[in-house]
Order: C-alpha cells, then structure tokens, then sequence
C-alpha cells in the first residue's frame, strides 16, 4: 500500500480501473479545509503498448490545464496533473476534489433503477455542465455512469476531465485526439469512426446514459466490438417506452433527437437538452416507486409461472410490463383479433370462451393470450377472456419482450411452452372422457401393436360438449 503520492498523503485505496487506481489522499498544505481530501487518480497509461504510452502521456501533459480551467458545481474539480520522472519511469497522476458520492453505474441494472423523476433530474443537471464545459472549450468523450457520480440529494458530479479534448487547439493534431478514448457502449457514431468530434458526441453519450437509466440496458447491445460499432453507425436505437412501458411518449422524442447520428439533427447544445427535459419532468410523479415496486416484485415471485426466474429477470419482466388493474365483466382478450400481447393473471378470475361457450376459468398465477403469442405466423386470438371479478393482470408486450435481455426472452418463452404442453396434456385427458373404447394393444403389426394406424376418421364435433 503506497503512503505517499508527492506530497499528498495516500489514506486508503478508493477504486481501480484497467488503467489507473484511485486514491483518497490528503493535502498537507491546503489552506482551504473543503480541500484537505483529494482523490489522487494515478494513471497506468497505455499498458505494455509503448506507443500508445505515448501517446496518452503527451496528451498527460498538453490537456492537464483544459480540466484545471473547469469550474462548475456538477464538474469534479481538477487541481494538479502531474508527471514525475521515478527510479522506474515516469509517474504520472491527477488530483482532483474528492466527491463522497456513488457512481450512477451503480444504478443501471434492471433491478436498482432509480426512480424516473430522480432520473430526468440528474440527467437535466449534467446537461448544464456539459454545456458549461462546451462554453468552455472543452469536450469530454468519455461520459458513461462510472464517470459521473451522485451524492445523497442527487447531485451529479463529472468526473474524468482530465483527457478531454481541447476545442481550442487542431483536434486532428495527435496531441489533443487519441481513438480508443472513450468506453464502446456509450461512443456517437463520429466517434467510433474516428471522426473528428465536438460537443455533441458528449450530448449522444448522455443519451445513451439516460437511455440505460431508464431501461436498465443501453440502446445497442452486440456479441462482438465490430458487431457493436456497426450497431452504433448503421440501426436505429430501440423505443424506450417500448422497453419500459412507465416512460412517457414525449421521453421517445428527446431520446431520438439526443442519439441522432446525424450531427445536424442532434441537440445544439446542452442547454437545449436541458430544455426538453424540463418540459417532460411535469409528467413524471414525484412519488418514489421503490416501495411499490418491491411489492408488486414480491407478488410476482409467489405465483408459480415465475418459480424459474432469476431476481433479475423478474425485475426485467415488471420493467417491461403493465400492471393492470381490471373491474369485473370486462372483456380482456376478443377472439379473432390480432394481437400478440400476453399476460399473467396476479390475482382475480377469468372466464375462456370461444364461439360464445365457456372453455375453462382460470385464477392467479395462470397465463392468457400465449398462444397468439407464441404463433410464429399468425398472432390472432382463439378465443376470448373476461374477468369474473376485480383483477390485477400482468400485461407483456411482445416488441417490448423483443428489446429484453436473451436470458429473460428465452426464459419467458421456455415458461410459456412447457404451460402450453401442460395444458394440451389437460385437453387429451378431458377428451379421453367422451371418447369410445381405445383398440386393445397386442402384439404383431404395426409400429409394434396390434393397433391399425389408418387415419382415423373421428369428427370431434360430435364428441358431447364439456361441461
């Protein structure tokens, strides 16, 4: 454990990353207590490649004064970018303000979202400081969740300044671009194509943050780095309403505009980003949905049809769905319609019917509409279903299942067929009851019986009706 880092003081190990550790360290001669405690980021640049090495160091050393120029209440602080020449090399190492927040990747997975006003909040502040930092000059292509930290009221803070890019100098010039800066996921199209950048490939890497924090998934998601770029540069990103029905409408038109690939058509700056944000906050409830949404988690993992769902994927399928809750003599389903929607009965009770006879009545934990679901041609309904009684109906759409993780589509699907084996299987054991004496078996001819395989000439119209 190191005890020192020039003259900061190193009091314990903070975070480490594939290029750097950071530090919680301690100014001896700071005059200002707020700046007592520092974070102290010391960079590992370029690994084993010596030129890319380089490369960063040189970029090190030019851009240190772009973050230090930066002063704004949802930037993180820079006071030193330092090189050192060592015994083994050169050290090299950023101080920077130390923030007592967590990291918003904390909040990304399908399970711990924030709540959505909580969302377009953050996002709105970090707006303000991007554009701050455009007046600026400055460009940070590297905006993802692990760079931007929250404290307890939600304050975000913008960490990682220190290799932005400097508007003010030639960015084709080798010191102020390096490719390879910045995290997959979260690059604008210029940028995975090595274009030369400007503000707004931070304002497209905001909006695949907001799109994450909304959703729990970014909007392109690939098997292989190549297979993501060609993602990023050539198919347009997923509804997010679709992916979580919650979202309001006017959120779709923000994020398209905000995850353009066309330069022209994103967002001028961020304070027009901030703008749109703004007029859509009013239709988010402030209510924090955390409570409700645990229970509504816990009802879920009692009904049988999720036994075999991880938590995870429990937390997708509420994310992606309607929670229904539906008066008795309402009709939920038509048959004959086209629709591919399907859903799981929370609590209540339905009626099945088709040509105006009841088929069967189903209670809590039982799934409807799976077959026009499930139909790989024709999603049109069988059959209608009519609630009996006050019903809570879990209600799926098939796009939004579509733009779901692969673990949670091929789970669902599996759950659904093997519910629709059990309930063929109920359907022969019915009919069994009304159908005439089967042919003994006996040995001989066959497929190994005495039975004769001719196609059976049986009109199951004329079997009585089920009572």
């Amino acid at each position: 454990m190191l005890e020192r880092i020039g003259r900061y003081e190193i009091v314990r190990e903070l975070g480490r990353g594939a290029t750097s550790t950071v530090y919680l360290g301690r100014d001896p001669e700071a005059a200002d207590e707020s700046r007592r405690l520092v974070a102290i980021k010391l960079m590992r640049p370029g690994g084993d490649n010596a030129a890319l090495s380089r490369r960063l160091l040189k970029l090190f050393q030019t851009e240190g004064n772009v973050a230090r120029r930066l002063d704004h209440a949802h930037i993180t602080r820079v006071f030193d970018a330092v090189v050192e020449e060592m015994p083994g090399g050169v050290r090299t190492y950023m101080v920077m303000e130390y923030v007592d927040g967590t990291p918003l990747d904390r909040f990304c997975a399908i399970d711990r979202l924030l709540p959505m006003h909580r969302v377009v909040g953050i996002i709105f502040k970090c707006c303000l400081a991007l554009d701050y930092a455009f007046r600026q000059g400055v460009v940070h292509r590297d905006i993802k969740p692990a760079n931007i930290l929250i404290d307890r009221d939600d304050n975000p803070k913008i960490t990682d300044f220190g290799l932005a890019l400097n508007l003010q100098k030639d960015v084709g010039k080798e010191s102020t671009f390096v490719m390879g800066v910045g995290s997959p996921a979260y690059m604008s199209p210029e940028q995975v194509k090595d274009y030369p950048l400007n503000h707004k490939t931070d304002l497209y890497s905001l909006g695949v943050v907001l799109f994450q924090l909304l959703t729990g998934r970014t909007p392109f998601r690939a098997p292989s780095p190549a297979a993501l770029v060609y993602k990023i540069v050539n198919m347009d990103p997923p509804s997010a309403c679709a992916l979580n029905p919650a979202i309001p409408e006017a959120m779709d038109a923000i994020l398209k505009r905000a995850l353009e690939k066309d330069l022209y058509s994103r967002y001028r700056n961020g304070a027009d980003f901030a703008k749109d944000l703004s007029t859509v906050r009013y239709q988010i409830q402030e209510e924090d949905g955390t409570a409700r949404d645990m229970s509504r988690f816990e009802r879920l993992r009692q009904l049988p049809f999720f036994d075999g769902f991880e938590d995870v994927e429990l937390w997708e399928v509420l994310r992606i769905s309607v929670w229904r809750d539906i008066a008795a003599k309402v009709a939920l389903m038509q048959e004959g319609e086209s629709d591919s929607r399907f859903g799981i009965l929370v609590s209540g009770y339905v009626e099945v019917s088709r040509e105006g006879r009841a088929i069967c009545r189903l209670g809590a934990g039982e799934v409807l509409g799976e077959m026009a679901y499930l139909h790989p041609a024709s999603p049109e309904r069988s059959a209608s279903v009519v609630t009996l009684e006050p019903t809570i109906f879990l209600e799926v759409s098939s796009p939004a299942l579509a733009l779901a993780s692969e673990e949670l589509v091929e789970r669902m699907r599996s759950t659904l067929m093997a519910r629709v084996v059990e309930r063929l299987r109920e359907a022969d054991r019915i009919l069994a009851r009304f159908g005439e004496k089967a042919v003994e078996q006996g040995g001989g001819q066959g497929r190994g019986s005495g039975v004769d395989y001719q196609q059976l000439d049986c009109d199951l119209e004329l079997l009585p009706p089920i009572a």
